[in-house]
């Protein structure tokens, strides 16, 4: 979407959109599953779980991190990557209050 037109949306529907394309890739899905089950991970072994190469791994990451979905804490020359709960919740309320919204609105048998 051009980002002039972005812009012309309220912030409400700007921010579900954003996280909308943060949980668009199955990607970034394993990755949040892979953190969930394992509850931290150091950078270099996610690829080692996940059909993709480091280097998508880390551009992956970096889309997760930059929405505040994981954080990850500097151990030497690897990061500890977890999920960030808090931000989880948000967005959980969030796409729930949009969908109860939406469903409540259209009230249809269509």
């Amino acid at each position: 979407m051009n980002n002039n037109k972005f812009k012309e949306f309220n912030s409400e529907q700007q921010k579900i959109a954003e996280l909308g394309k943060i949980f668009s890739h199955p990607a970034r899905i394993a990755i949040i599953q892979l953190l969930a089950e394992k509850r931290e991970i150091k950078t270099g072994n996610i690829s080692d779980f996940l059909p993709i190469e480091r280097t998508t791994v880390s551009k992956h990451l970096k889309d997760l991190k930059k929405a505040g979905i994981i954080k990850g804490t500097i151990d030497g020359l690897k990061i500890h990557y977890c999920l960030d709960m808090r931000k989880l919740g948000e967005s959980k309320k969030m796409f729930n209050e949009f969908m109860d919204k939406t469903i409540t609105s259209f009230m249809c048998d269509c």
